[in-house]
């Protein structure tokens, strides 16, 4: 999962990862029980230090053959400075169009993606049990 994280100018917020040394959008793995969103939530949090919105789901990437989907969230500043931290060695805001280097090669779609204008998506929890369970064969 991935926060394109957007300014009032149209910057986006990126984080130098320690390893590998690249730059990358904030994000991470969801965890067992939470919500993708939150996760993009959580994540922006503990690996730059602000607060975001979740305003829409822009993207979901396959990355064949190993990996899971990606799914990739525009989200708004709510509160606070991004802060490196055990995550993230320096963060910054970036034009689109300069966006630095080396960067993680999958980012600039996704960053691209995400800038795009769209519908936004539905974003809802369903818990309860499997389809299989409530209709079992």
């Amino acid at each position: 999962m991935n926060a394109v994280i957007v300014d009032d100018t149209g910057q986006v917020l990126l984080a130098l990862r320690d390893r590998p040394a690249i730059w990358n959008l904030p994000g991470g793995g969801v965890e067992p029980g939470e919500a993708p969103w939150a996760a993009a939530i959580r994540e922006t949090a503990e690996e730059v230090g602000v607060q975001v919105d979740v305003a829409r789901l822009t993207g979901v990437y396959h990355r064949p053959p190993h990996g899971e989907p990606v799914l990739v969230f525009r989200c708004r500043l709510r509160s606070g400075t991004p802060t490196t931290g055990p995550e993230a060695r320096r963060v910054g805001w970036f034009s689109p169009n300069a966006l630095p280097a080396p960067i993680n090669p999958y980012q600039p779609e996704r960053i691209a993606d995400a800038l795009r204008p769209g519908p936004a998506a539905v974003l809802a929890s369903q818990p309860g049990p499997s389809v299989r369970e409530l209709f079992p064969d």
